[in-house]
């Protein structure tokens, strides 16, 4: 059993929140010259091949059975469309603005533990929703003004994964992390080769495939990396600090996308969604620190 080493967690995640925008800076750089699908399927296969001789290496294994084998499809094509809509809206949102609407994620993750699975959630947190999603959409209203339906997509990428976190929850304990990531980077560089295959006689730009620059190939094994290895120190972060201590450090994903965004892109969000990311970012802060109440409350009456 591994003990917990609290700061080595902290760090890992810090590195985390510092290569995730990283790697989106990169797909947006990406976005106008490299088709979507031929984007995914660099970001999955990269991620099958840099993990899966981890894998061989450590003799875990990929077996899994036939329950967790479907969960796993439906995680899979989940992540396949939540990344595809983050890479779609970068092509038309501030990094920054882009990446603070996705984190509306946790508010929606509350409200379907409480309508779907029926988990108990206090007026506290639904009323820090109320104020995260009023946040969410005072970074949307500037941007939706600017390029209109596109503005959504990192809503729709927010859905997307806290169905996709949902799916997670019911396999996790039942294969290993790094095996999960694998099988996900293999099912994901199958399904998508076969889907641009299958659409490689149509006229259709997100899914045609290009012979890419030099300069081009650089970035995207550059995507791939950074994507791998940013997940890899979440997964790992999690290996020595609790959840609880790391979740609010995952907010810092905000500023240094903001800064990243400003360095390649001069990007800088406007007033209102400056002021709607604070708004955010406050309200989910609060959401973590009532879960944390709540969890010591429980522990202390068992």
């Amino acid at each position: 059993m591994i003990s917990d080493r609290p700061i080595l967690g902290i760090l890992l995640m810090i590195g985390f929140c510092v290569l995730a925008p990283l790697g989106d800076s990169i797909a947006k750089l990406l976005g106008n010259t490299v088709p979507l699908g031929q984007l995914l399927l660099v970001r999955f296969a990269m991620q099958a091949l840099i993990l899966l001789p981890l894998v061989l290496l450590t003799d875990r294994t990929l077996r899994m059975t036939r329950r967790v084998f479907w969960l796993m499809s439906i995680r899979t094509v989940l992540h396949i469309v939540g990344v595809g809509a983050m890479f779609a809206s970068l092509r038309f949102l501030p990094l920054a603005d882009a990446v603070a609407i996705a984190f509306v994620m946790p508010f929606i993750m509350l409200l379907l533990g409480k309508f779907v699975l029926s988990e108990e959630v206090g007026p506290h947190r639904l009323a820090a929703c109320a104020v995260g999603f009023v946040g969410t959409l005072l970074v949307i209203q500037p941007n939706f003004a600017a390029v209109g339906p596109p503005a959504l997509l990192p809503l729709a990428v927010a859905v997307i994964f806290s169905l996709f976190m949902l799916v997670t929850r019911q396999i996790a304990k039942e294969i290993d992390p790094i095996s999960l990531q694998v099988s996900n980077g293999i099912l994901g560089s199958v399904l998508l080769a076969v889907l641009l295959w299958l659409f490689s006689g149509v006229d259709l730009q997100p899914l045609e495939i290009i012979k890419p620059s030099f300069d081009d190939t650089l970035l995207l094994a550059a995507l791939g990396i950074l994507g791998t290895t940013a997940h890899l120190l979440m997964t790992w972060s999690l290996r020595f600090a609790p959840s609880a201590t790391l979740a609010p450090m995952q907010y810092l994903e905000i500023p240094f996308a903001t800064f990243i965004g400003w360095l390649v892109f001069r990007d800088l969000p406007n007033a209102l969604a400056a002021l709607g990311i604070l708004i955010t970012v406050g309200a989910g802060l609060y959401v973590i620190f009532r879960e944390q109440v709540v969890a010591r409350r429980i522990a202390a009456e068992i």
